[in-house]
Order: structure tokens, then sequence, then C-alpha cells
């Protein structure tokens, strides 16, 4: 299944309007640099009864049509989340960067992540910068979301996380084609996982005094059983 999505792309000085056909997405988890920390993270939620990741980084794979551009998603109860990533697009041979929310159903994710991937929409910004123009500075982007109310929900450093090469080094589903989205993994929580009504996103490249914004609003639909 493809979804066409259409960004504005900044690239050579210029932007252009351009729909890029997305056929496959990717999420990409337990992505962090510091590989001693993320051990004693796997070792503590291990300790706690959940089962250890299969690879790290491991890929999760859900649908391209779960990748949206609205501005309201509709969500099971009241158990989903979102959070900021950068968001890596294949397209005509070329890298672009982009941020989006890996929209979560926190209850799913207990018992499996794959499903927990799959159950929410998965909102995109609708800016794309070309990659090649950032890889010089790449370490001195930031991410950053906010709730509702305007709270700081996360904050930092892209540096958290692998650099892109890295990480698209490490992808184990095979050859990336063009129409590919690659999340490139998120930030802690500050003060913890919990849901909002609304959230917020952003990418910040303060070398060269841009951003790249997005939010979205949950309506919350019934659980009935």
């Amino acid at each position: 299944m493809t979804n066409a999505l259409t960004f504005t792309i900044f690239e050579n000085g210029s932007s252009r309007e351009e729909a890029i056909p997305i056929a496959n997405a990717v999420i990409a988890g337990w992505t962090g640099r510091d590989r001693a920390a993320l051990e004693a993270h796997i070792v503590e939620l291990e300790e706690m009864g959940i089962a250890r990741p299969a690879s790290t980084p491991i890929f999760y794979r859900v649908s391209a049509a779960r990748l949206t551009q609205a501005d309201m998603i509709e969500v099971s109860g009241p158990d989903s989340s979102g959070e900021v990533e950068f968001a890596l697009i294949r397209h005509a041979g070329q890298w672009y960067v982009g941020v989006g929310s890996d929209h979560t159903d926190r209850k799913a994710e207990a018992y499996n992540v794959t499903v927990s991937k799959q159950m929410c929409c998965k909102p995109l910004a609708k800016t794309l910068w070309a990659l090649d123009e950032v890889r010089d500075h790449w370490d001195s982007l930031l991410l950053r979301s906010r709730l509702e109310d305007g709270t700081i929900y996360q904050q930092g450093p892209v540096t958290a996380m692998l650099d892109p090469r890295d990480l698209l080094a490490l992808y184990d589903g095979g050859p990336i084609e063009d129409g590919t989205v690659v999340f490139g993994g998120t930030l802690a929580a500050i003060g913890g996982i919990r849901p909002s009504p609304a959230f917020s996103f952003e990418l910040e490249d303060p070398v060269l005094g841009r951003s790249i914004t997005h939010s979205y609003a949950m309506r919350e639909l019934p659980v009935k059983g």
C-alpha cells in the first residue's frame, strides 16, 4: 500500500512542494548512542518482567497507511501518547530529514511492541530538509515536544540517538528503496510518559536558524471490550 504525502522540500537554497509516495514505514527503537546506558536500561526492564529486545537497534515495520499529516488523529481509549523523532525519507535516490511523532498505545506496548506501533497513526510534519545539507552539523540539531498546555515533554540533542549513517547501516530489512520512511528513535519523557489531548513537536537547526514543527490533537474513541 502506498501513501502519497505532500511536503515542502528545502534544498539548494530554494523550496518546492512535492508529493512523495510512501510505501514503507519503519520505526527504529533502542537507538541510543551510549551502549552501556542502553544495556543498563534493558536490564532494568528485564527485572520488571519486560522482555529484552531482539536486537539493538530494532526496526519495527508498520503500515505506510499509518503515516499522516493531519492535525487530528483518532485513538482507542486513553492509553496512547506521542513521542518526537527525526524522520528520514528516501526519495528520488536522496535522503531527506523531517520530524514525526511515534504515537503509541502504551497498554498494548506492555504485551507486544509491534502491535502497539501498528495501532496508532504516525503524524509527520509537512517540511523536509535535504539530509546532505545538515550532515556537517547534524549533532547540533535539537528535538523538542510539548503537551497541550505548553509543558515541555521532551527536549534534547539528536546525539542521544544514533547518527543517521550509523542507523541506516544497521538496518536489517534489506535494501532501502525510494518511498521509505525511517523514524530514528526518541528522547526520555520529562516527568514520565503520559497522555495529552494535544501534542506538538519540532526539529530545530540552530546553525541555520530554522525549525520544522507540527501539532495534532487526539480524538479518543470508546473501548467497548
